[in-house]
């Protein structure tokens, strides 16, 4: 460690720490907070003499016009991943609700699980979802049933949101085939079906913890309501119906089951077969939301009885309630692509290899320092793994269940400690209508236990072996 390291992480900490206060005390709009925040770190970085390399490796000097540049791609980059997938997802839960499929569903379920059990109806729901859908996709596609769901059995608000949030995170942080458990098998030689194995076994008491048994706690401490909905059932016009559970339960599930098409072709054809990139194109996120939409607006619109103007209209107003979400999420990942550009994410890796743990226990620390720096799970993911190659290969004693246990700890890491540089987080309190305190005291310490929890488990299941 340099004392250039040690420069480099308090500056970061320091523009997490003004990021925080510049929205919490200030009341700065988030997006401009966020590049604020960049500019900090950015600047200093460039004052510090930080040298970078581009594509054909050369180096030059980072400077103010190289940090507005980082920003700008990250921005990008980060939008042309989430912005499609936000906004499609947002489309499908807003005709969900329109055509009143939230309320049959949840007293489907109800129904069967009764009130008092409801909390793992949302579990295995969002366990069922989350296994092959982004976070931000899964919590859009179950957002209408959650808040029906709470309107239907008067339970707290909290009691249902956090099981769901919990079991979408860790289904995101350390379930393949979501791309930072994906990277992290591929950078460390492991058998897949292992890290999923594994990742079911830490993962479910992981959400349960975090999810149910925190609900608990933070119900008694943290007053939060619902968004209002209304009753589509009481307020339907003649002619219109609402939709079947049959077709309700399809169409929400339509994007998971071509998503799952794409992975299962992915483990058992060849590369290059036709069947095998045909499925991949259909269980693109993007394009497996755009077919779900379409659908959608037959049997949730046009099937209720809805005219083509109307299903437009639904599709349109759901996306002017997210515009500022998507714009501070892509500056969430300006922020992170200028922490990780002016070198924060190197000297954060140096310092975890400086004190000489266990493969497991590094590989945890250095996703998480990464995840707190830069907002991102995959971003922590990527480097945390790369920088594990090295430390594994000194210990070759290591079989594949050790090397799977790693990968899902390191996962948990890159859940660690979700704050106002995080996509997710900023998704999450538009979503649910919570305010940043809320969102701090509930989403945050969820995410917070995820990280701590899984790493306790992941260890000491890693001992035993």
């Amino acid at each position: 460690m340099s004392p250039t390291d040690w420069k480099l992480i308090m500056l970061a900490l320091g523009a997490i720490g003004a990021l925080v206060l510049l929205i919490t005390r200030l009341k700065v709009n988030a997006f401009i907070a966020l590049l604020l925040a960049s500019l900090v770190v950015g600047g200093g970085s460039v004052m510090l003499g930080r040298v970078v390399r581009d594509a054909g490796g050369r180096e030059s000097a980072y400077t103010f016009l190289g940090v507005a540049r980082s920003f700008s791609d990250g921005l990008g980059v980060t939008l042309g991943s989430i912005a499609a997938i936000v906004g499609l997802g947002t489309m499908l839960g807003r005709l969900l609700a329109e055509s009143g499929g939230a309320e049959v569903l949840a007293r489907r379920f109800v129904a069967f699980f009764g009130p008092t059990r409801i909390q793992w109806c949302i579990m295995a729901l969002a366990l069922a979802v989350g296994l092959t859908t982004w976070f931000a996709v899964g919590l859009v596609l179950l957002l209408p049933i959650l808040l029906t769901l709470t309107h239907e059995t008067k339970q707290p608000f909290l009691i249902l949101t956090l099981p769901l949030l919990s079991c979408l995170s860790v289904m995101h942080g350390v379930m393949p085939p979501h791309p930072g458990p994906v990277v992290a098998v591929e950078y460390l030689k492991v058998d897949m079906g292992l890290v999923l194995v594994w990742g079911f076994v830490i993962g479910i008491p992981t959400a349960a913890v975090a999810g149910p048994l925190f609900a608990r706690w933070a119900v008694r401490r943290v007053e939060a309501h619902p968004p209002p909905i209304p009753r589509k059932a009481d307020t339907l016009p003649a002619g219109f119906r609402l939709p079947g559970f049959g077709v309700t339960l399809f169409s929400i599930l339509l994007p998971v089951l071509l998503m799952l098409v794409a992975t299962v072709a992915e483990l058992v054809l060849e590369k290059g077969d036709p069947l095998r990139e045909a499925a991949a194109f259909i269980g693109n996120p993007t394009i497996a939301l755009t077919i779900a939409v379409l659908f959608a607006s037959w049997s949730l619109g046009l099937a209720c009885g809805y005219r083509p103007v109307e299903v437009l209209k639904f599709t349109e107003s759901s996306i002017a309630t997210v515009g500022m979400t998507i714009l501070v999420i892509g500056g969430g990942g300006g922020f992170a692509r200028v922490l990780r550009d002016s070198g924060v994410a190197e000297s954060i890796g140096r310092l975890g290899e400086m004190a000489h743990l266990s493969p497991l226990m590094y590989g945890w620390l250095v996703s998480a320092f990464i995840r707190v720096a830069t907002g991102s799970a995959t971003v922590a993911i990527t480097p945390a793994s790369g920088l594990l190659v090295p430390v594994l290969a000194a210990h070759p004693e290591l079989g594949q269940n050790h090397k799977a246990l790693i990968v899902v700890a390191i996962g948990c890491g890159s859940l660690f400690l979700s704050h106002l540089n995080d996509s997710g987080f900023w998704i999450v309190k538009d979503s649910l209508g919570l305010s940043v305190n809320q969102t701090l005291r509930t989403w945050t310490i969820c995410e917070t236990i995820v990280g701590l929890v899984g790493m306790g488990l992941s260890l000491a299941v890693y001992r035993m072996i």
